[in-house]
């Protein structure tokens, strides 16, 4: 693939091929430039308090659920987030190589970050409380990373408040406090 995109990938100028490009062993700390590990595209998954299905963000689902035409994706009272991306999966244990399923612009629950038995542990990225299919549209970087930032926050918030995360989310006005943190931060909630 790299040869391809330095010798013969089009370019929009009506050239061909990227010189330039290389692999980086400096950024990567290879000899060779190739990544140490391979991509995990998908974790292991906590058992949250609030598990994120396909009927929270899925177009068609929401379609079918709420009886109507235009619809958006479930409002969480707990938000710490947002994202939006299409649920796809690769390959299904149904034998589909590519499952792409549309979603809509979807918030980050709280509950999704809590496990269930464990005190004072949040997932930080992927392994949120989202079933197979829904973490095909959060496992996103740009959702991970949203994920990573609510955690850390929490994180600095409880500590700072004497609280631990299960009660920030249960109680309202402790939840409400948070998420005034997360948005003097500039972190959009809806």
């Amino acid at each position: 693939l790299l040869y391809w995109l330095q010798t013969e990938c089009p370019r929009p100028d009506g050239g061909t091929g990227w010189k330039g490009l290389m692999l980086r062993p400096d950024i990567v700390g290879t000899a060779d430039g190739l990544a140490k590990f391979p991509y995990i595209r998908e974790s292991r998954r906590i058992k949250a308090e609030f598990t994120v299905n396909e009927n929270h963000v899925g177009t068609k689902a929401r379609r079918k659920k709420l009886g109507v035409k235009e619809v958006s994706a479930e409002a969480f009272p707990d938000s710490v987030g947002i994202g939006s991306y299409r649920i796809d999966l690769h390959p299904s244990t149904g034998g589909n190589n590519y499952i792409d399923i549309s979603s809509l612009p979807f918030q980050i629950p709280l509950g999704s970050l809590i496990p269930v038995r464990v005190e004072n542990l949040l997932p930080a990225c992927k392994n949120l409380g989202t079933t197979h299919i829904t973490n095909g549209c959060y496992r996103l970087h740009p959702v991970e990373w949203a994920i990573g930032e609510a955690a850390g926050t929490l994180v600095a918030h409880c500590l700072e408040t004497k609280q631990n995360p299960r009660s920030v989310r249960n109680k309202k006005d402790a939840l409400e406090t948070f998420q005034k943190r997360l948005v003097i931060q500039g972190v959009e909630l809806q």
